[in-house]
Order: C-alpha cells, then sequence, then structure tokens
C-alpha cells in the first residue's frame, strides 16, 4: 500500500513516478474522497464530543442521530477510499526507467551466448522420456507438468542444490502451506487487483500460492519484529500454481509457462536503510547460482511498467536458450519497500524506539522448470544432456540419455 501522507504532501511526484503504472485520474480521485473521509470524521468527533456534554434528553438523541448519520457516511467512504488505494502501484525508485518493456535495459552480461543450435527443450525431453506433455493433457488439461525417471531427478536435483546453495548464504529453509487466505493474498499485492490469475478454493474461501512470496510475507502480519533479528533471510522450495498460462508463442511452449511449477523463492525482512543494498546481493546471489550451472546469463533493469504491482525496483535475470535461440527469464528480484509491510502490518522498532514498517524483498532462485529447461538445451550433445558437475552429486550420474 502506498502512504498517504507522502501522496498528499506530493501529488505530482506520484503522477511523474507512477506514470504508465496508474492513470493521474485515480490518485486525484483517491485525494478527493481521503478529503471528505477526513472532513465528515471531523464532524463526527465533535459530535461525540458534544454528545458527552448534553444536558437534555432532547438534544442527547437529536446529536446522537446526527453522529449516527455522519458515521455511515464515514463508513461508505473509508470502503471506497480503501478499494480506491489498493488498486494504486507502488511507487518505483527514482532510477527505474518510465515507459513499458522496451525501455527495460540491461546492466550486464555474464558470458557469452552460443549461437542458435540444437532442438528446443520440448523435443528434446520427449526424445529422453523424461516429460510427458501428452498425458498430462489427459490426466489434467494442457499446461500441467509430469516428470518422470531422470526427469524426476533433474527436478528434484535443482531444488536441492538451491537449497543447499542458499542455506550457505544464510537463508533458512521454511515449507509453507499451498494456500492462503484472501487477506495473505491481499498482503503481498496479489489481491484484489488480480484475482483473476488465481487457483481458488470457493468453498474455504482460500487460494493456492502463485509464489512463495506470499505465505513468507504475512509471516509476521501485525507483528513488530525484533530488530536484532534484521534482516531476516528466508528460502521457501514449493509449488506454484498460475492461471497465466495460454498462447505465448514459443515461450508458451514446454516447460517454459506452466499452470503449476516448483521454485525455490529467497524472500528478506531487512530496515529500510539497508533494502537497496539488499537488492543487489540478491541479483548476485542468482547470479551465483547461474554461474555455478555454467549458464549464460544477463541482468535486466525492468521499466516502470513492466514491474509487478508490489515492486519499487526489479531486476529480472535471462538466461540464454540455445536451442530456442533467446533469452528467458528464470529470476526476478524485487524491491517491495514498504508496500507490502503497510498491507500486512509488518513492524519494528528502530534505535530510536520509533516503531517503523520494514521493508520486503523477494526473488527466485531459482525457477525450477525453467532451469531445468535451459539445462537440457545448453548441454545437449546430441545424445545425452551432459549435466553440470554442480549438479552430479545430487543424481549420481554425468548425463542424462
Amino acid at each position: 500500500m502506498i502512504n498517504i501522507q507522502l501522496l498528499r504532501e506530493d501529488l505530482e511526484l506520484f503522477k511523474k513516478r507512477l506514470g504508465v503504472r496508474c492513470k493521474a485520474e485515480l490518485l486525484e480521485k483517491i485525494l478527493l474522497v481521503d478529503g471528505q473521509r477526513r472532513e465528515i470524521l471531523k464532524e463526527v468527533e465533535g459530535l461525540r464530543a458534544k454528545q458527552k456534554k448534553v444536558t437534555s434528553p432532547d438534544e442527547g438523541r437529536q446529536v446522537k442521530a446526527a453522529r449516527k448519520e455522519q458515521e455511515d457516511v464515514l463508513k461508505k467512504l473509508d470502503a471506497e477510499f480503501q478499494a480506491l488505494i489498493d488498486t494504486v502501484p507502488n511507487l518505483p525508485d527514482e532510477d527505474v526507467p518510465g515507459g513499458y518493456a522496451e525501455n527495460n535495459r540491461v546492466t550486464k552480461n555474464i558470458g557469452e551466448p552460443a549461437k542458435k543450435d540444437g532442438p528446443p527443450h520440448w523435443e528434446i525431453v520427449k526424445l529422453l522420456d523424461i516429460v510427458d506433455f501428452e498425458t498430462a493433457s489427459e490426466i489434467t488439461a494442457s499446461f500441467w507438468p509430469l516428470l518422470k525417471g531422470d526427469g524426476v531427478r533433474l527436478e528434484m536435483a535443482l531444488i536441492n542444490f538451491f537449497l543447499d546453495e542458499n542455506d550457505k548464504a544464510g537463508f533458512t529453509p521454511v515449507m509453507v502451506p499451498a494456500l492462503v487466505s484472501a487477506r495473505s493474498a491481499y498482503g503481498t499485492g496479489q489481491l484484489p487487483k488480480f484475482e483473476d490469475d488465481l487457483y481458488k478454493v470457493a468453498e474455504d474461501n482460500l487460494y493456492l500460492i502463485p509464489t512463495g512470496e506470499v505465505p513468507a510475507g504475512n509471516l509476521f502480519r501485525n507483528k513488530i519484529m525484533d530488530s536484532a533479528k534484521l534482516p531476516l533471510k528466508i528460502q521457501i522450495p514449493s509449488a506454484c500454481f498460475r492461471r497465466e498460462a495460454g498462447s505465448w508463442g514459443k515461450l508458451g511452449k514446454g516447460l517454459i509457462r506452466n499452470h503449476q511449477f516448483n521454485k525455490v523463492e529467497i524472500f528478506e525482512f531487512v530496515k529500510p536503510e539497508t533494502s537497496e543494498k539488499t537488492l543487489d546481493e540478491m541479483v548476485e546471489r542468482v547470479s551465483s547460482l547461474l554461474r555455478k550451472l555454467g549458464l549464460v546469463h544477463r541482468i535486466v533493469l525492468l521499466a516502470a511498467g513492466d514491474m509487478g504491482f508490489s515492486a519499487a525496483k526489479t531486476y529480472d535475470i535471462e538466461v540464454w536458450m540455445k536451442g530456442m535461440g533467446d533469452w528467458l527469464e528464470v529470476s526476478s528480484c524485487s524491491n517491495c519497500r514498504d508496500f507490502q509491510s503497510r498491507r500486512t502490518g509488518t513492524r519494528f522498532k528502530n534505535d530510536s524506539g520509533k516503531t517503523e514498517f520494514v521493508h520486503t524483498l523477494n526473488g527466485s532462485a531459482l525457477a525450477v522448470g525453467r532451469i531445468f529447461a535451459a539445462v537440457c538445451e545448453n548441454f545437449w550433445d546430441g545424445q545425452a544432456v551432459i549435466l553440470p558437475d554442480c549438479l552430479k552429486q545430487y543424481i549420481g550420474k554425468n548425463s542424462i540419455g
């Protein structure tokens, strides 16, 4: 949630920085309704004070009726205000490019991409009989994965490799529920704006998690964290569920964009003054995993219109897919600053004893299915997938095929 006090003080800052992320008319409407509710609140408080001082029963009944009428107005204005402000995305950092994806900026290249060569991963996995898309479609529907044999072993090897490496960097593993409440999905910014992208269990009003970020961000909801324990670094291995799969050309084939996929998410609760540095460290954490896997990759600073709803600044990390001849995003690392913590009520006491909202950051370390696909394409020798050295100990063999 944006800082309403900051919006009151500097509307033009929000118009400029939000840009294509939010219409100026919405911001102006929020301030209009905010002004109305604050005026009504003054009237209600005045009537409450007056009610305590009245001496005659008739005057008391009149003041009580007037207070009740204004309280009803205030309740409606509060609801309207909340509904409006809940649709406003986070304010981008000053150094975030404006516009949409065409303004994304590559900030670093790690390795040189090879020329397009060899088959794409969906042909490789079919040849090796380690992923069965056809049977998965019969069991469920299109865009649901079914792994078998060495496909399962490679998937688990990647998960365990990510967990072990992140653990060395101080990220404590946390296993989370696969379902969350509407309140939790609201806390990290998925609701109310993106409900159509979520799978919902209507009978229980619960949602399948689209990312481990959702339960992670709610671990300390309405709590004051111990400042001595900040930064708090956790990692969440989980299945993720999204309804967004569809017609994406080659980016919709194979393991690239499925309704269900595994991911190891890293998440940090930090003090405000350290969140910018933490974002850089998080990007380096992801890059170090990719370097150990031997995958050529690049780091991309996203433009404001291409960022997620809760993010103030985001870097995408993309790997080169030799078979597809294209770059593929395998991680997004975002600094959400205090946007999520305002929605969840997650705070800490600073050195002067004042209560502040913590800053939250999240990133994929890594998206397992996409790395599975990258390993297959980039290490295919025509007969087998030659495994990176860092994975051999987890699978117990040098190659698949």
